[in-house]
């Protein structure tokens, strides 16, 4: 199997990046390579996963927005196996020209694609189907007490879901606007 390319698609916020990994098809169907450090380094993305996990979610499930916080801020590589999803990232970063500011973007088994998200950034997602799988490679391991969130609905974003399905805790993070970013 000849080593394909790793494409990487620039979004509004500086570090985010989707990435189209590289699908190898055959009679069986395909084979998609999720994760090669050179790779990576070749495309200017030096992660290293340290820590992988994933969540199943029935559809209208919220997900978020999550984050740990300095010195266990982590980056993450995020992707959509089975199902689909609406991955949503707000920038955290006070400094950036973008603070406060949402990119979203459908992950799905059948578009393959996955979302970089650097360190400085709240991630959630909508579960749009049943059963919506979601695979979370993280630069660094789970920090409880650095474990942190801002209420999914106090970002500028329209969520496409009436009654949404979330957590009592995601629903006791603060709002975007009452929390002072560490980043």
């Amino acid at each position: 199997m000849a080593q394909a390319p790793l494409q990487l698609v620039a979004t509004p916020m500086s570090g985010a990046f989707v990435i189209r990994p590289p699908v190898f098809h055959d009679a069986r169907g395909a084979f998609v390579k999720t994760y090669h450090t050179e790779a990576f380094r070749e495309a200017g993305l030096p992660f290293t996963p340290r820590e992988e996990f994933f969540s199943v979610s029935r559809r209208n499930v919220v997900r978020g927005l999550h984050f740990q916080t300095p010195p266990h801020a982590v980056d993450k590589l995020v992707y959509c196996p089975l199902g689909a999803v609406l991955d949503v990232i707000v920038d955290l970063r006070r400094a950036s020209p973008t603070y406060g500011q949402t990119y979203s973007r459908e992950l799905s088994a059948a578009n393959r694609e996955m979302l970089f998200v650097p360190i400085g950034f709240a991630h959630g997602f909508l579960a749009l189907a049943d059963d919506s799988m979601m695979v979370y490679q993280c630069s660094e391991v789970h920090a409880p007490a650095h474990d942190a969130g801002i209420l999914w609905n106090s970002i500028p974003f329209a969520w496409p879901v009436a009654a949404p399905i979330l957590s009592p805790r995601d629903l006791a993070f603060p709002a975007l606007r009452d929390y002072a970013s560490p980043f």
